[in-house]
């Protein structure tokens, strides 16, 4: 087969999508060494992402996320000889001739469209259009599936489940010293709770910020804080007001992004991890935090249960007061957090990259040689039973 993978984005966006090509690209690097792969990069991307005879850097000049893309990028594709072209960020080239493959995330513009700027209104306005045209679409949950089938009217059988994973780098660490370590650099008190994510409404940050200050009200932990790992998204500056309101400034720390070895480092470090958004299509945090060996709490809805199984606390995302009695649990039950460390730690290697490699490739064959056949879904890792609830 000849195979193009797009990834111009990566260019512009380190997490994310990106993160999910850089991961599956070298899955499949390390799994197939016979067909031919064309990773298509931004111009000013020059490193080639895989070093290996089967794998070739291509440029494309087409920007990403423009009114232009849909013009420019069929006609570079003209230039390179494929059997099937796979876009990992959602959009294929609508108007190419070559077969596509399209991995949509979650379709959290389609539930939270006030949020979007012009220009990503205009980009995931072509989403109709794109599961149309896709061969076959991938999604990393279920729960992304369902929605993608009762959003969208796609046909059952053209969408495929493959489960995302955590990165090999998240496995516990030495926890006391990891701990100090990272609460001297950073400025946190010996016992905090982690949240790792953008701060965007999407995220519940915002509740999440309630339901401490009920915490702090309610049990009187003074010596506990709230650390905040992640960039800042849409409406941030709510969050901020929302710190000062609740006179929280003491407890909450605010890290912006951080490296994979400082992010690594604050799993390891935190006495919880804490996930209450309100709609994810997969919520790989919660899954890095029990690869760690950290017990998380999540919401419970979407995709989030079906990633944790029964190895987390599951919560209402809008029931600040059921948050903090998650929270208060995993700070102060000492059974509770061993229980969750290792049922965590025996889930999160439910999921790995090369699982989802082989079925990329799997659907990548099928949908050449016989694209009516292909799997309705990926099954489910094991443990289907519903998290624990309070």
């Amino acid at each position: 087969m000849q195979i193009g993978v797009d990834a111009r984005l990566m260019y512009h966006q380190p997490a994310g999508i990106s993160r999910y090509t850089w991961h599956l690209l070298h899955a499949l690097a390390k799994l197939n060494q016979r067909d031919t792969f064309t990773i298509f990069q931004h111009r000013k991307h020059r490193t080639p992402l895989i070093s290996q005879p089967n794998f070739r850097r291509a440029t494309l000049f087409a920007p990403v996320h423009t009114r232009l893309e849909q013009f420019m990028l069929p006609l570079e594709l003209l230039l390179h000889p494929l059997d099937l072209l796979h876009s990992p960020d959602f959009i294929p080239p609508l108007h190419a001739a070559v077969p596509t493959v399209i991995t949509v995330h979650d379709l959290a513009f389609l539930h939270w469209p006030h949020f979007l700027t012009k220009d990503s209104a205009a980009y995931y306005g072509q989403i109709d259009r794109a599961v149309r045209r896709a061969r076959h679409i991938i999604v990393p949950s279920e729960s992304t599936r369902q929605d993608l089938i009762a959003q969208l009217g796609v046909p059952h059988n053209k969408v495929s489940v493959i489960y995302e994973a955590a990165d090999a780098r998240f496995v516990p660490l030495p926890q006391e010293t990891t701990r100090q370590e990272v609460c001297r650099k950073f400025g946190l008190p010996p016992t905090y709770v982690l949240f790792v994510g953008t701060i965007e409404p999407r995220k519940n940050v915002n509740g999440l910020l309630h339901a401490f200050r009920y915490l702090l009200d309610k049990y009187g932990l003074r010596d506990v804080g709230l650390a905040i790992a992640g960039g800042k998204g849409w409406l941030y500056e709510e969050t901020l007001a929302t710190i000062e309101t609740l006179n929280l400034q003491k407890q909450t720390f605010l890290l912006g992004r951080v490296s994979d070895d400082d992010l690594h480092k604050l799993y390891v470090g935190a006495r919880c991890h804490v996930h209450a958004a309100h709609y994810e299509g997969f919520g790989l945090p919660p899954l890095e935090a029990m690869a760690c060996g950290t017990p998380t709490i999540v919401s419970n809805v979407s995709s989030l249960p079906e990633v944790v199984g029964d190895a987390a606390l599951l919560v209402h995302p809008k029931n600040w007061e059921e948050i903090a009695v998650a929270l208060h649990r995993l700070l102060t039950d000492d059974d509770l957090h061993a229980e969750l460390r290792a049922k965590g730690l025996q889930r999160a290697r439910c999921f790995s990259w090369e699982i989802a490699a082989r079925k990329t490739l799997e659907v990548y064959q099928q949908a050449l040689t016989s694209p009516s056949s292909l799997p309705a879904a990926g099954r489910t890792p094991a443990s289907s039973r519903p998290a624990n609830r309070l």
